[in-house]
């Protein structure tokens, strides 16, 4: 974006015109809704909710397992973390569970070499995951020892299952589905059974095939296994579905049923759905699903996390419906906090920065232009109580180049910090998170020029659990 020079006196009264001082504060209102990013960066989430209410989420960092805690599902990207060391290399999808009272990460690693990677196990017996020690309980495999990654664990009729995507064989021609029975969270102790391979048109029509991200989630004695299917760089990348009973004999190949068509795929202008995770709203009356999509037509390996409810067919297996559209709100999981909402145009403005129309914004404006030193734009937000907040923009990127931006973020005349916006084109949102201290009463909240170029269409505050 180039700047637009303005009269500095205009501007100002062109300001005063549209939000009076003594008036700003009425922009915020309180809001029950979000627009369905929930991370505006990252692939293969996983988030479990736990018996202590909080929310345990990871996806695929690359050279760690990294752990958000966060008592609210859209609220994940601002939470603290824990890393979690694993040594070399190329570390994928990783999985957190709860069994038997102890936590265990699964996740794919190899030593550099794609035709290494294998399936690891980590243990941690302390009652939060983030805190304590993590052991290596080492590889996880059945006999054969061949390729394997993203697996997950199934846990029905007092049984371990182990249920992952591997080579049928040494060399990448198709990624098969298996499942195997587990003695303990560590170890597989039957042979594996295949369970799917990529058969249909919609799973072949990229080399080599792929069936991976197994998923399961058991309803009225059904056993759902939802799947992602085709290249997971390609706009094709959808979800399907593997059914069985839980009285069935599981390491039965003919206990399971594939559908001949995907579940969940493109639409409403997201590309690339898949990779997934289930969970409930905070108060467990509702199902949802978190998914990573491309970030854009043809984007690729560059993912954004999204996440949206879910209901059931009368057959007990899930209705995922299609992606949400970008830019339509959708209620809050029932039992999240509601949260102050500031409308980006409805900031006072200075320098080059100014309110401009947006077709995809939520009021039908935004906040842009902060694009010289002196452009800026300030919020002034009340809040009841001083303490810990996590601020929640929809922003935007689409400086050339295809660079990550970052505006300067400072509240009271603090210190600025960066404040990052991935970059995926104008009026494409995201979302981007930050922590802030705030102080009981009225608070300033200021952006103003960073790396690159961003724009604001609102954000949202909420106290930080």
């Amino acid at each position: 974006m180039k700047a637009i020079v303005r009269n500095p006196l205009l501007l100002a009264l062109c300001m005063l015109l549209l939000v009076p001082m003594g008036q700003v504060t009425e922009a915020a209102s309180s809001r029950n809704n979000f627009y369905n990013v929930v991370m505006q960066d990252g692939a293969d989430p996983w988030v479990y909710k736990h018996t202590d209410g909080y929310y345990y989420f990871t996806k695929t960092t690359g050279g760690n397992v990294t752990i958000w805690k966060s008592a609210e599902l859209t609220a994940i990207d601002a939470a603290p973390t824990r890393v979690v060391e694993t040594g070399c290399c190329n570390i994928w999808a990783p999985e957190l569970h709860y069994i038997d009272g102890a936590w265990y990460i699964y996740y794919a690693k190899d030593d550099g070499d794609n035709a290494n990677h294998r399936m690891y196990v980590m243990e941690n017996t302390s009652a939060d995951p983030t805190q304590g020690t993590w052991q290596d309980k080492g590889q996880i495999t059945d006999p054969t020892n061949k390729w394997a990654i993203d697996g997950t664990v199934l846990q029905t009729g007092g049984q371990l299952y182990f249920i992952w995507s591997g080579w049928e064989g040494d060399v990448n021609v198709s990624q098969n589905l298996y499942i195997a029975h587990m003695s303990n969270p560590w170890t597989i102790d039957s042979s594996r059974v295949e369970i799917s391979r990529p058969t249909y048109p919609w799973e072949t029509n990229h080399s080599p095939y792929v069936n991976e991200g197994p998923q399961v989630v058991v309803r009225d004695g059904v056993i759902s296994l939802v799947y992602s299917a085709s290249g997971s760089w390609t706009n094709d990348y959808c979800l399907g579905l593997i059914t069985a009973s839980v009285s069935s004999d599981l390491l039965n190949p003919a206990s399971w049923t594939k559908r001949s068509q995907p579940i969940f795929a493109s639409g409403n202008g997201l590309y690339g759905p898949g990779h997934h995770s289930f969970t409930q709203s905070p108060d467990g009356t509702e199902d949802w699903i978190v998914y990573h999509t491309a970030k854009f037509d043809g984007a690729g390996w560059n993912r954004e996390i999204r996440t949206q409810k879910f209901t059931w067919n009368a057959d007990h297996t899930p209705n995922l419906g299609v992606p949400a559209d970008p830019n339509v709100p959708i209620p809050l999981p029932s039992g999240e906090t509601t949260h102050i909402r500031v409308e980006g145009e409805k900031g006072t403005f200075g320098g080059a920065a100014y309110a401009s129309q947006s077709p995809n914004g939520s009021g039908g404006m935004k906040a842009g232009h902060i694009d010289t030193p002196d452009s800026y734009v300030d919020y002034a937000v009340k809040v009841p109580k001083a303490g810990e907040y996590i601020l929640l923009a929809r922003t935007a990127n689409g400086t050339a180049g295809g660079d990550w931006s970052h505006l300067q973020l400072a509240v009271n005349s603090g210190m600025p910090s960066p404040f990052y916006i991935t970059n995926k084109g104008w009026e494409n949102w995201g979302l981007s998170t930050a922590r802030i201290q705030l102080h009981a009463g009225t608070n300033t909240i200021r952006f103003t020029k960073g790396s690159g170029y961003g724009e604001i269409d609102f954000f949202d505050i909420k106290r930080a659990k």
